[in-house]
């Protein structure tokens, strides 16, 4: 039987619970039989296919005068019995000796009716026949059909069922704010765990475990409900830490559910089953991949004497259709995924054939060679490209950087990775990951090597943009003594680069000046401008402008881009020009500050380069406020308030700059007031990304937090008096359970309220919902 549901004596079985979330996904499932007649949801056992698909049909009743009925298929083994399952469902009693599809068709023949065909996918063939027939003589039926890979009709339209909507673990490390409550996967775990556990609901002292323990189970509505039901002997802080054996935690021992949903791994072993045996193979191979992978990468590391590249290909084919993996379309290349609770079943097939040690090494040579690549090509006219991959495979990255960190004599080898990661770590403002890596491949391999002297100066770069000053002289000073012990004329020279480097922003510009100078000049004799050694320039700049030497500063920048634009390279480029532009600001230059400045962020939002972003936006806020345009600063302060809390030490840290800062926040201060001042900055903190950019460009105005919700348009629907006094209430603040408290109802019935209300408006928020309200009282 399906999971949560009771027969009644016709058409559909009863909801025993309640059903969650899925507003988009009810649109679109409707939408879609409404464009064809039939309609498959796939998606990997437990992904919530079934529930979708008998809501959807319970909400579709009153469209089909003749019924709604489920055709229950997973007890079903022998495919002749299909016909047999759809007669019962119907409740025909045809005691003839008529063909079994000649007694169907007839009956549905001028019915207007719906049949949900529910766990179709070891039946297909069958299935395909059988529907293909009966759609052909009724014209007025239509068929919603569940299946792990789609049944292959004409005509089918396929849609795959998503994981419930929840926080991402990136939002909850960014920030030390609840997660929101209106996520579906949260609110699916808070109605199962209030079931078996008298009062529990969501509080501020659970929300984050909650958060993270539906991130853990990647927003399967199965795996969801199978913990909370654990939360009547556990809390869910035990719950989590038990993660590491969730087959065995997660075991339901409700005898009445079916076989396949009675624990995790039952329906994994389900779609194990259904797989051919190339298949499976790489199924389990395919696991040591972590997040997103590509075509090529599987062939490079899956592919063997057993499993050709052309078996990699199709079987990716195979494993698509059967939703063990998910294409991922948001990327310019092919990309797929697992499900973390697909990947680990994958791992343990992997350890039981003894493959485990071998696909983990070519897994690691896969990605220490795309880090190298990376590396290599960082200065050239792919780098806006490098920035995309680099940042799509960091999962990978970190599992070949755990591999070598873990396996006895491959310390040596994290060393060479890490280092050819830079750009991963600096690019993108992953300074503390970078070093994070960097000081347990230092601290794993301690003898004397290239790869250490250059390891060495990588961290002392990291440290230094991290605001580490004392940790980052050590590591340049450790750099530069064994690069000179080994003899390595290349590693030295960065290492006294960086060393002046940061000298130079610890105000020591007597020390900085000889080690930048020599550095440059070793560059300029060796000719090999790699984007790191072109960083040089910005240094200069810099230091020129420090001293009141624009004109000298405008050199080096020229100088920049003779190198650069042959080269097709943007980021060391988009550094200087951010250089030159401070040394105008300390020149008094405003004007010129905002010409080099904006310069810089056009190429730095190209390139996605979130520290880059920040420290451009901070001068055009500083130009702002020179300027008179108050209002734009201080805007510009509160976006700046959200993206340092991101990123880290604002400004690097630097006395010089972190003074500029302060004089420019007092000034518009100053003249706002304290009240127009902090109201300034709470517009700049509701702003996104790309929209500060724009402002910060004078492109744009300040967005209203509630344009978007204006803009959506109201659906023809009306609301029934009771929504709209549900409506009124949300304009007000209220949370569903105050709805519940003023009009007497229970808190699922307002939930209920909430949802319809949404649907028909065809909103995706409260806000929404509040600014309609507003909107419609004025009118």
């Amino acid at each position: 039987m399906t999971q949560g549901v009771r027969h009644q004596a016709s058409g559909l079985p009863h909801e025993l619970t309640s059903f969650v979330g899925r507003r988009q996904a009810i649109t679109d499932v409707k939408r879609a039989l409404s464009d064809s007649r039939l309609v498959t949801l796939t998606g990997f056992g437990g992904i919530g296919k079934s529930r979708l698909a008998l809501h959807v049909a319970h909400t579709l009743r009153r469209a089909f005068p003749d019924g709604t009925h489920l055709v229950e298929l997973a007890d079903v083994q022998d495919p002749s019995l299909v016909p047999h399952a759809v007669i019962g469902a119907l409740g025909l009693q045809d005691r003839s000796m008529r063909d079994l599809d000649t007694v169907l068709t007839e009956y549905l023949v001028d019915r207007h009716l719906l049949l949900v065909l529910d766990n179709c996918e070891h039946l297909l063939d069958s299935c395909g026949h059988l529907i293909t027939t009966l759609l052909s003589a009724a014209p007025g039926l239509r068929v919603l059909a569940t299946s792990r890979e789609p049944i292959g009709t004409s005509g089918e339209q396929i849609l795959r069922v998503p994981p419930l909507s929840l926080p991402t673990a990136e939002d909850s490390q960014a920030t030390n704010e609840t997660p929101p409550r209106d996520h579906a996967a949260l609110r699916l775990f808070e109605d199962r765990a209030a079931a078996v556990s008298t009062g529990f609901s969501l509080t501020k002292d659970n929300e984050i475990a909650v958060a993270r323990l539906c991130q853990r189970l990647d927003g399967v509505p199965l795996a969801i409900e199978l913990a909370a039901a654990r939360v009547r002997v556990l809390s869910v802080e035990e719950i989590l830490d038990r993660l590491e054996s969730r087959f065995q935690l997660l075991t339901s021992r409700h005898h009445a559910d079916g076989p396949r949903h009675q624990s995790l791994r039952a329906a994994v072993d389900w779609s194990f089953d259904l797989c051919t045996y190339q298949e499976r193979q790489l199924w389990a191979r395919c696991s040591v991949f972590a997040g997103d992978f590509d075509l090529d990468a599987a062939e490079h590391v899956c592919a063997d004497d057993g499993l050709t590249t052309d078996d990699v290909f199709t079987g990716i084919a195979g494993l698509i259709d059967k939703s063990i993996l998910a294409s991922v379309e948001q990327h310019p290349r092919s990309r797929y995924r697992m499900l973390e609770i697909i990947r680990q079943y994958g791992q343990e097939q992997l350890s039981a054939a003894g493959e485990e040690s071998s696909l983990r090494r070519r897994h690691r040579d896969y990605y220490l060679l795309l880090a190298e690549q990376s590396d290599a090509g960082s200065a050239g006219p792919a780098q806006a490209d490098w920035v995309k991959r680099l940042r799509i495979e960091r999962p990978n990255f970190w599992a070949a950087l755990e591999y070598c960190l873990t396996t006895l004599g491959q310390a040596r080898t994290a060393l060479r990775m890490t280092a050819a990661l830079w750009f991963l770590w600096l690019g993108f403002d992953y300074a503390r990951e970078g070093r994070r890596w960097l000081d347990r491949a230092l601290a794993a391999d301690t003898e004397p090597s290239s790869e250490r002297a250059r390891a060495l100066w990588i961290d002392g770069w990291l440290a230094h943009l991290h605001g580490d000053r004392a940790g980052s002289l050590s590591l340049l000073n450790d750099s530069r003594f064994l690069a000179q012990q080994l003899g390595n004329e290349t590693e030295l020279t960065y290492a006294l680069q960086f060393l002046g480097d940061t000298e130079m922003w610890d105000d020591n510009l007597a020390r900085a000046g000889p080690l930048l100078d020599q550095a440059l000049a070793r560059h300029r004799a060796s000719a090999h401008w790699t984007t790191p050694a072109l960083i040089v320039f910005a240094v200069q700049a810099q230091r020129a402008g420090l001293r009141g030497d624009v004109d000298r500063a405008m050199e080096f920048l020229r100088e920049c881009e003779s190198v650069c634009t042959p080269l097709g390279e943007l980021w060391a480029l988009s550094w200087t020009e951010w250089n030159v532009g401070v040394s105008w600001w300390a020149a008094g230059n405003a004007t010129e500050t905002a010409l080099h400045v904006s310069a810089s962020l056009h190429a730095k939002q190209d390139l996605e380069d979130m520290l880059g972003i920040a420290c451009c936006v901070e001068l055009l806020s500083w130009v702002a406020a020179t300027q008179g345009d108050s209002e734009r600063a201080g805007v510009l302060f509160g976006a700046l308030g959200k993206l340092w809390d991101l990123i880290g030490t604002p400004l690097f840290g630097a006395e010089t700059l972190l003074s500029w800062r302060a004089q420019a926040h007092e000034q518009v201060r100053e003249r706002l007031g304290d009240a127009a001042f902090e109201a300034a900055g709470q517009k700049g903190a509701l702003i996104t990304r790309e929209e500060t950019i724009s402002y910060a460009l004078g492109e744009t105005t300040t967005p209203s937090p509630a344009r978007e919700a204006r803009q959506v348009p109201v659906a023809e629907s009306t609301l029934t008096k009771r929504e709209r006094e549900v409506a009124s209430l949300i304009a007000k603040g209220k949370s569903n359970k105050e709805i519940a408290a003023s009009l007497v109802i229970s808190r699922r019935t307002a939930e209920t309220h909430v949802e319809h209300i949404l649907v028909k408006l065809g909103f995706t928020s409260r806000l929404q919902i509040a600014t309609w309200v507003t909107d419609h009282a004025q009118q």
